[in-house]
């Protein structure tokens, strides 16, 4: 089946890669008229009972008029959608328009042979997105009684289904828009998808290596050595079409002539001819593969283009693909025992798993994991990062049991949403360490196909802090933070107990942590310890014990210079004794120590952690403690605001959007702005603009006394200093003469347009802002106006959904919110009313991707009342956002 050439109006917004139950992949796409031969094929070969489930009676055959009603759509009132393997269709669902042009008649039909592999769910939900985007919000079904896996579709999908049985048939009928349940559903449904495909990556039964090469050094060479003696349990193939002989193996001209059924395959052939074995692999019937061929990202747009082939071959055949330009992959499980990567051995067991991206930064994060005897459970380099990602990677470690950390090195991300809400459940288990460049999202490494952010910076960090993740900056920051998460409890609170043989360093332990946010809640900085090691190890011992059962005490860190007569491993069994004893973390630092052949920063009697500077000692303690604080706080309640008429709010956007097109950015006037905003229950304070002195009384009659006047120019309106705005004019003779000083104030920066306003509750001035970005999607930020967000860039930042902690931590983040909970006697401002006003901004952004911007500015928060004086929001058509209500890889 050749892939249909698109006609006019044809959606190809809706074309998507999925993941199935089995972790495999297919393509899903609108089918179109060009499809009717493959149709037709899909049905003749479908079993008489498949086709007496879906038609009510049998066809061997349907008819040209079936065919064509079937095929040819407009894509409003009759869509359908076909998944594909290879040139093959493999599942149909479609949906067609009833009298109410509110409902839909839905259908699907799934092949013999690839039935209960979820193919009915994905359907379902991009039918039911696209039936949104057309003004569909509600589905219906005839099923018959003994359909029971379409039945189960229904009634497993999350929504409130209806049932009806009638002449020996069931109706079904339930509403599409999304619930709670259902994207709950979806999510799960996801989740199992992804752990499973990465599963098969790294729990194979059957490897074979491509371009396995006599050559001693080659990268073919060293893959298939290194998989060989790292005993893996499962079978191993060489293929190379010139070689007699590989590493005392046989090996095969070409992956379709290895005998068994091979589950991964790891290709190192030269860059030219990378596609065209992909397509060998895709016949074969290969499940995974491991590109470790580079040159994609050094051969530019054509690379590029190359790269995102090779993805789309992979997914079409089913498979997963990890690289290109990947060193590999590991499983430490001795059930699996898998070293297909570029590391010599594998890595000891243990209890981290490992996902980075570049080579060279995937060599650095190992060399430094290994150097400090941190055992791990798997290992995966994605190299360009085309299709398997941190993402699916981390939906693997939510499941795998040998999996009790999670460290992630990240130079571009993907998928933020889809990353948030994936982190954040993940971290509720496991601790996950993230490591990114602030730069991040600002640019792309060579090779990473995604999109850049606008967002303001600290919006990406602030959303990392919103899941649980513990983000350092550097390699070193996440093996120091790995190597005490791995091996030691997680610390109750902050309180420190600092024990070390000196007083002088013990000060500068305290010192940095208390920087750090620690309470120092005991010292004892001059054990006296050069007594031998009878009569040292008892004494370290009691103390240590000692302070960590004082109360207010949760973690202990001891710093040590060399003592002659004890071995640091001697210290490190004492310790380590201490933290099981006490079930409370215990660090180690071993300054002063000169000797090369003293290795001080690493796992010491299995699982003490041990460092060589006590700042990164106390800065991984501080990390992991605002983590296991994360952890002590309320699962995240999403309680949208009462109010809310989202569906009106779309219905005003889309007759607006009517008109815009491309990048087109449109400001609302202030009345549509205001309409918009009343569906979610915010008020703006009204303002009229005027010409003459006498249509300003008027409004200001209207309006009541007091009033304020403002210019109409964005950069004066709110600037008391410059003149642009004057207060408390109580009556009509003071209005005059406070216009005609003001028109003579403005005048050096040319005629300004004028307003008049009622006066607010006076309170502490506020900036809101949301925007639409590329990459993060909607990014709410809170600020308090004036110097501390113009000139000390003093903003909080936060990506929606938002919790009602994730609200209040919003308005309470920027370092000058303090004004408003009573700042040097001012009364505090109604902080509560502040909160829903960000609650329902935040639904609003998150609703409406076509909400290109909301900026507040100002709003007054006063004691009784929050005023909004002011709004500027813009509207534009919105790209896809990353993470939608359908399942879908990112392409």
């Amino acid at each position: 089946m050749v892939k249909p050439e698109l006609a006019p109006g044809y959606p190809a917004h809706w074309e998507a890669d999925v993941v199935l139950r089995d972790g495999a992949t297919g393509h899903l796409r609108p089918m179109t008229a060009a499809d009717a031969d493959a149709v037709q094929a899909f049905h003749m070969a479908q079993s008489q009972n498949s086709i007496y489930m879906r038609f009510f009676t049998y066809k061997s055959k349907l008819t040209p008029k079936e065919l064509r009603r079937f095929t040819e759509l407009d894509y409003r009132d009759r869509v359908a959608f076909v998944i594909t393997r290879g040139q093959e269709i493999i599942g149909i669902g479609r949906y067609d328009r009833l009298d109410d042009p509110t409902e839909a008649e839905v259908a699907f039909n799934v092949s013999d042979a690839n039935q209960g592999r979820g193919l009915g769910s994905i359907l379902l939900e991009h039918l039911a997105v696209a039936a949104r985007e057309n003004g569909i919000d509600k589905f219906s079904a005839e099923v018959l009684p003994e359909n029971r896996k379409m039945i189960q579709v229904f009634s497993e999908a999350g929504y409130e289904v209806h049932r009806r049985f009638d002449d020996g048939v069931i109706s079904l009928s339930f509403d599409i828009d999304p619930t709670e349940k259902s994207r709950a559903v979806m999510e799960s449904r996801e989740h199992r998808a992804d752990a499973r495909s990465v599963a098969g990556l790294l729990a194979p039964s059957s490897v074979a290596v491509i371009g396995a090469s006599r050559a001693w050094g080659s990268i073919g060479q060293q893959l298939l050595e290194h998989v060989v003696e790292g005993k893996f349990t499962g079978a191993v193939y060489a293929v190379n079409q010139e070689a007699l002989e590989v590493s005392g193996m046989m090996p095969y001209a070409s992956i379709a002539e290895v005998p068994g059924p091979v589950d991964l395959a790891i290709i190192a052939v030269p860059y030219d001819q990378v596609p065209s074995v992909v397509e060998q692999c895709g016949a074969a019937g290969v499940k995974g593969l491991v590109i470790a061929t580079a040159g994609f990202a050094d051969d530019g747009e054509h690379g590029l283009a190359r790269q995102r082939e090779l993805v789309r071959s992979a997914r079409a055949n089913g498979m997963r693909l990890v690289g290109p330009a990947s060193l590999g992959l590991a499983n430490t499980d001795p059930a699996i025992s898998l070293n297909a990567s570029m590391a010599p051995e594998l890595p000891a067991k243990g209890g981290l798993g490992i996902f980075s991206q570049s080579a060279a930064l995937g060599v650095s994060l190992f060399a430094s994991l290994s150097r400090r005897s941190v055992g791990m459970s798997s290992v995966l380099s994605a190299g360009n990062r085309a299709d398997i990602s941190g993402n699916d990677m981390m939906q693997f470690w939510e499941d795998d049991p040998n999996t009790t950390a999670c460290g992630l090195y990240l130079e571009s991300i993907g998928n933020p949403r889809k990353f948030s809400r994936i982190s954040r459940r993940l971290s509720r288990t496991k601790p996950v360490i993230v490591a990114k460049s602030d730069a991040m999202g600002l640019r792309l490494p060579p090779g990473h196909v995604v999109r850049t952010t606008q967002a303001p910076a600290g919006a990406l960090d602030a959303m990392l802090r919103q899941s649980g993740v513990v983000r350092v900056n550097t390699i070193e920051e996440l093996s120091d933070v790995a190597q005490l998460v791995v091996g030691q409890p997680l610390p109750q609170g902050p309180g420190l107990a600092i024990i070390g043989n000196s007083g002088a360093m013990g000060t500068v332990v305290a010192d940095a942590a208390e920087q750090h946010g620690l309470t120092v809640a005991a010292v004892e900085s001059m054990l006296a310890l050069d007594t031998g090691q009878s009569k040292a190890l008892p004494l370290l011992k009691r103390t240590v014990l000692g302070a960590l059962a004082r109360e207010g005490v949760d973690s202990a860190i001891v710093t040590l210079l060399p003592v002659i007569g004890l071995s640091i491993e001697n210290i490190a069994k004492t310790l380590h004794a201490c933290s099981v004893e006490a079930g409370k973390p215990v660090i180690a630092v071993f300054t002063g120590i000169v000797d090369p052949r003293i290795h001080v920063n690493r796992q010491m009697s299995d699982t003490l952690p041990a460092y060589s500077s006590p700042g990164a000692a106390i800065a991984a303690l501080a990390a992991v403690t605002r983590y296991a604080h994360w952890l002590t706080l309320e699962t995240p309640v999403l309680e949208p605001p009462e109010g809310v008429d989202s569906d009106a709010a779309e219905a005003l956007l889309d007759g607006w959007l009517e008109n815009v097109s491309g990048t087109e950015l449109v400001t609302l006037d202030p009345e549509q702005a205001k309409e918009l905003l009343r569906h979610y229950g915010i008020d703006v304070l009204e303002s009229v603009p005027f010409g003459s002195e006498d249509e300003a009384v008027a409004a200001a009659e209207r309006l009541g006394w007091p009033v304020a006047i403002k210019t109409l120019d964005p950069s004066l309106r709110h600037r008391l200093d410059l003149g642009g705005v004057r207060i408390n004019i109580e009556d009509e003779q003071s209005l005059r003469r406070n216009i005609a000083q003001m028109r003579k104030f403005l005048k050096p920066y040319g005629e300004k347009a004028l307003e008049v306003q009622s006066m607010a509750e006076v309170g502490q001035s506020c900036t809101l802002r949301a925007i639409e970005d590329p990459l993060l999607g909607p990014v709410v930020s809170f600020g308090l106006s004036g110097d501390a967000v113009n000139l000390l860039d003093d903003w909080a930042h936060r990506v929606p959904p938002l919790s009602v902690a994730d609200t209040a931590e919003l308005v309470r983040s920027p370092r000058a919110a303090v004004k408003l909970f009573g700042y040097e006697g001012l009364p505090a401002g109604n902080v509560a009313a502040l909160e829903d006003l960000a609650a329902r901004v935040a639904l609003l952004k998150d609703n409406h991707p076509a909400v290109a911007l909301i900026e507040f500015k100002p709003i007054l928060v006063g004691p009784t009342t929050v005023t909004v004086l002011a709004v500027d929001l813009r509207i534009g058509n919105p790209a896809q956002r990353t993470d939608s209500a359908r399942r879908a890889m990112i392409s």
